[in-house]
């Protein structure tokens, strides 16, 4: 640790201290009055000391640009060193231990680290079997991936045996630094690419997969979907991996059908149904833009599964995003079998949970159908939010029975 880490003080405008006080773990542009640095320039990344109008101290975290200024790490005088990474990573693997998720031998990967639900903000990491991928979201993280790294190799010993850093696609386009994904230490042998979740094996990609190469946050989703599909035919939208295709075909589908628009995507989807059922699962992988295939399906399928990426990452297309949602319900309601059961899901932060039951409510309006909410779902306790932050309740998710 250098001394660098207190000698920028951001001074906060009058009164902009209250949502710190109540710990919110941000702090806006907006709400900073002027910025006093030390004997070296600021830049971004580097801890600064947020204090009050009156000089007070408030909080300490990563300086950034942007609408976010500061990403709080601590709201005590502590010094930000090896021993604290290795407390907060400890104190993260302990909560998945309480919940029974790490040393699961029926489910071997899940999230050790989701930013500021583990008051780590910018850092994300997730476990699977013997390999932890981090994906940092700030310069701060990304200039101490190194100190996580050896924080995660002292909590976990000899349960890991490689770290790999996929932070090149999350990082501030405008902080430049060149990030190169690749590991921080050791390499995954091949039987690593298998994990488990809930029993069924899945190939997971995390060097040129999405995210951290498999999504993670739908686990305890998709086995509700596994509760369903008992001799339905299931339509997989957005299906990346096929997670949901495979819950369906475990769950006694008698048919399923897998949509994205990526033909990787589809391959990999086709490959987990194959190393959990082998050649002869009733199971179809198309490449197609999933929302035109909704045009046509007329009343084919009984139970639909919706999960697109994030329509809306920002307020700013809050409104296009929202149509964009309506849009694909409606035609889902519309077309599905009487009696039939839709699995529709939000993971964009922007849309909160009242405004998309809202759409929900709209889109079958549209489709002038007689539907009734049979489940809410939100993100698994591996995914925890923190109850100062409640912007990290991003997954969103409706189950509905369709008459």
């Amino acid at each position: 640790m250098t001394n660098k880490q207190t000698f920028s003080i951001v001074h906060l405008r009058r009164g902009k201290e209250e949502s710190l006080e109540r710990r919110h773990p941000w702090v806006f542009s907006g709400a900073i009055e002027r910025i006093s640095e030390g004997i070296a320039p600021l830049e971004e990344g580097d801890i600064v000391d947020v204090v009050t109008k009156a000089g007070d101290f408030i909080a300490r975290g990563h300086y950034q640009i942007g609408s976010i200024a500061v990403r709080v790490l601590t709201f005590e005088r502590e010094d930000i060193d090896s021993a604290w990474w290795h407390n907060r990573i400890a104190s993260a693997k302990s909560l998945r231990e309480a919940l029974g998720i790490a040393h699961n031998s029926e489910t071997t990967c899940y999230r050790l680290v989701h930013g500021e639900g583990d008051l780590l903000p910018g850092l994300v990491v997730d476990i699977y079997e013997r390999t932890a991928v981090v994906q940092c979201h700030s310069v701060g993280m990304y200039l101490s991936r190194m100190e996580i790294a050896e924080a995660i190799r002292a909590v976990y010993g000899d349960e890991i045996e490689a770290i790999y850093d996929k932070s090149s696609q999350t990082l501030p386009f405008k902080a430049d630094l060149g990030a190169i994904d690749g590991y921080l230490w050791g390499r995954a042998s091949e039987r690593d690419n298998i994990v488990l979740e809930n029993g069924l094996k899945f190939k997971v990609n995390w060097e040129e997969g999405q995210k951290t190469g498999f999504f993670i946050d739908q686990r305890e989703n998709r086995d509700l979907v596994r509760h369903y599909s008992r001799g339905r035919k299931v339509l997989n939208t957005f299906c990346y991996t096929g997670g949901f295709s495979v819950a369906a075909l475990a769950g006694g589908a008698r048919e399923v059908v897998s949509i994205d628009l990526s033909e990787r995507a589809v391959k990999l989807a086709d490959e987990n149904v194959r190393i959990n059922f082998g050649d002869d699962a009733p199971h179809k992988a198309i490449a197609c833009n999933a929302v035109e295939y909704l045009k046509d399906i007329d009343d084919s399928y009984d139970l639909i599964i919706l999960d697109p990426p994030a329509f809306a990452k920002h307020h700013k297309v809050l409104g296009n995003a929202l149509q964009g949602y309506k849009k694909i319900n409606a035609r889902a309601i519309e077309k599905i079998r009487p009696g039939g059961i839709l699995f529709t899901f939000s993971c964009s932060q922007a849309v909160s949970r009242d405004l998309f039951r809202t759409t929900i409510f709209t889109s079958a309006a549209i489709a002038k159908r007689k539907v009734r909410i049979i489940g809410q779902l939100t993100q698994p306790a591996d995914h925890p939010i923190n109850i100062y932050h409640p912007e990290g309740e991003y997954l969103k998710g409706l189950v509905v029975y369709v008459e």
